[in-house]
């Protein structure tokens, strides 16, 4: 997820002891350790950023003519723009899963001579040859649609929900909406976005690090929620939702402010 990338910190929690041992690895000098993984969603989140807008775009111009067709105002309604923003979800699943999967893989890997995976490629080659690439790769796709369709729905609607209503509220134009006024917004709807989702990605992350074969823990999304809920109560839902909605709030407020910024200054 572009703003709303997984970071280590959030693997760390959902599948340790919460916030406060991510805090206790960091300044115990455990960083080394804490960072693999980082560079495949670095590399990753420009193609993801490109894919949920244009995805987002391309929606949103569908339900514009539908609704012209139909002789209504070409504006889109929140339940249109929520639809869009899930429409690029679902598209931004198809990268977003193997390549967060993979990253789940490295850090959760042990040290040393246990080392699993030698680097990114290295996890793709093995992973895609346990059960193939849509069992092996592909793990927890399903989970990771649903995650990123109710997740981008909520983020996008928020966003231009606030923007929307500052028009109103204002009497002003879109354009003329300050930058910071716009990072906030921006910073609200990533707040927003994982609030709406954060379940779905704990469970996301157990069936990306559960083992293979016999060591397999959870047989399905469905079985991995029961398990989750038996043994950790709806709070284990929601292990390492502090770190992560700290991140969230710079990472969407820049994301959507450079958008934001861009268009203008290329209309």
């Amino acid at each position: 997820m572009a703003a709303a990338e997984g970071q280590t910190d959030k693997v760390t929690a959902q599948s340790t002891g919460g916030s406060s041992r991510v805090l206790k690895d960091l300044f115990a000098g455990a960083a080394g350790g804490v960072a693999q993984g980082t560079l495949t969603p670095l590399i990753g989140i420009g193609a993801c950023v490109s894919i949920q807008f244009g995805s987002f775009h391309y929606a949103r111009r569908f339900f514009e003519s539908q609704n012209l067709a139909s002789r209504r105002p070409a504006a889109l309604s929140y339940s249109q723009l929520y639809l869009s923003g899930a429409f690029a979800g679902v598209t931004n699943s198809v990268i977003s899963g193997p390549i967060e999967h993979v990253r789940i893989r490295l850090q959760t890997q042990p040290h040393g001579a246990g080392r699993l995976y030698s680097g990114p490629l290295d996890c793709v080659r093995k992973l895609s040859a346990h059960e193939g690439v849509l069992r092996g790769l592909y793990r927890g796709e399903a989970v990771t649609i649903l995650r990123e369709a109710q997740a981008y729905g909520v983020w996008f609607l928020t966003f231009e929900y606030l923007m929307r209503n500052d028009v109103v509220r204002n009497k002003v134009k879109r354009e003329d909406i300050p930058s910071w006024k716009v990072a906030a917004y921006g910073g609200l709807a990533g707040e927003a976005l994982w609030i709406s989702s954060y379940p779905f990605d704990v469970v996301k992350s157990k069936m990306q690090s559960d083992g293979f074969g016999p060591d397999m823990r959870y047989k399905s999304m469905r079985d991995c929620f029961a398990q989750t809920f038996k043994k950790e109560g709806v709070l284990g839902f929601w292990k390492g939702i502090g770190p992560t909605l700290l991140r969230a709030m710079p990472v969407s407020a820049g994301t959507f402010a450079v958008v934001e910024l861009t268009m203008r200054a290329l209309a």
